[in-house]
């Protein structure tokens, strides 16, 4: 039964996703423009108090812990839906490809909101990265039919910073 009530609720998740023409990666543009994802650890020295705070109080910073829990009740197809909106650019350029290759990107991270953060790194010009996120960039992932699939509840901030 467990099973069947959570591979419904990822196939309420999946459908509902592709009524957006891109349901996981608002970033599209950014990913063809040569930009490609870091890792959050790559804005920790010039953004300390932002990222300790990230770390320490952010459900995201966590958030493949939910994957491992679900891990062997899931199919692989199941599993690569997951990595979708639970870890940091998956199927983008630099993005997260498995735990052993890409671990640093295996938690949903700094760029998940603010865009690949490559040319940021290289330029530390504030125009190269989504500087101010509001909710709109949340509804890949947190939309209702989400929400109520899921029993989560989106916060614009979640501790992040």
């Amino acid at each position: 039964m467990k099973r069947l009530v959570g591979g419904a609720a990822l196939l309420v998740a999946v459908a509902i996703g592709g009524a957006y023409l891109n349901p996981y990666n608002i970033y599209d543009a950014a990913a063809e423009a040569g930009k490609s994802y870091v890792g959050s650890k790559a804005c920790a020295s010039c953004h300390e108090e932002e990222y300790e705070n990230f770390i320490k109080y952010s459900k995201k910073a966590h958030s493949f812990h939910s994957v491992q829990l679900m891990r062997k009740q899931l199919t692989s197809s199941e599993l690569k839906e997951c990595f979708h909106c639970h870890t940091t650019g998956y199927g983008k350029p630099g993005g997260f490809i498995s735990e052993k290759q890409t671990p640093d990107l295996k938690n949903l991270g700094c760029e998940t909101c603010h865009g690949p953060g490559s040319a940021h790194v290289d330029s530390e010009d504030a125009s190269d990265i989504l500087g101010k996120v509001d909710k709109d960039s949340c509804k890949a992932c947190h939309n209702t039919d989400r929400v109520r699939a899921f029993r989560y509840k989106p916060m614009l901030y979640a501790g992040a910073h």
